[in-house]
């Protein structure tokens, strides 16, 4: 999910992707950071490095090895196998984080999934001052998508709310603030340079209390 269409990312993509969620987050050195979906923890390590290190968690056992293999560096730096949901609902270390990420994966939880983990963020992580959702598809700009990228003609309706898809769930701006809000998350709406891949058919939201 965090790669265009399959393809390695560039080492400068990578560097525009690290800074963009680094100020999305307003990340700062005493910070302490939890990263859902982390995936093998390449984006993850680096974000680590600008605080006291944090949280990965991701449900795909590979990944995880991978990110303990590579970038596990205990106390500071974790990685645990687990799906989100239940990570957030259920442990009891909530009180030490202070910044929450979701980066490329935000799409591929069902809505009602997508809604209980942020309400979870918001009754059970008192310290989180911000939550970044990125690299979430616009569903303003999915016909460019289609045109541009794949060269096809835009699914339906129903396939472009499927959580199951290579793409995911495409919602608007206002789906997204909707769904925060439900929880007391008020929404800051941004986006990529237009250097960044696909920065014209993304956006990136970034969420604080209410």
């Amino acid at each position: 999910m965090r790669t265009p269409f399959g393809k390695p990312v560039g080492q400068d993509q990578v560097a525009l992707l690290v800074e963009g969620v680094a100020r999305g987050l307003a990340i700062e050195p005493q910070d302490i950071l939890l990263d859902l979906c982390c995936g093998n923890g390449a984006i993850t390590d680096p974000l680590f490095a600008r605080c006291r290190g944090g949280v990965g968690v991701d449900f795909t056992p590979y990944l995880i090895e991978v990110a303990k293999t590579n970038f596990e560096k205990p106390p500071e730096r974790l990685y645990r196998l687990g799906d989100v949901l239940d990570y957030v609902e259920t442990t009891e270390d909530t009180e030490h984080f202070t910044k929450v990420m979701c980066y490329g994966a935000f799409q591929c939880l069902i809505e009602e999934k997508a809604a209980r983990v942020l309400a979870a963020l918001r009754e059970r992580f008192p310290n989180v001052q911000r939550v970044f959702l990125g690299n979430l598809p616009d569903l303003s700009g999915v016909e460019l998508f289609w045109q541009k990228y794949m060269g096809r003609e835009t699914p339906s309706h129903s396939e472009l709310k499927r959580h199951d898809t290579l793409i995911g769930i495409w919602r608007d701006e206002m789906e997204i603030a909707k769904l925060a809000e439900q929880s007391r998350w008020q929404v800051q709406i941004s986006r990529m340079p237009p250097a960044y891949y696909g920065a014209d058919v993304r956006f990136d939201a970034i969420l604080t209390p209410i």
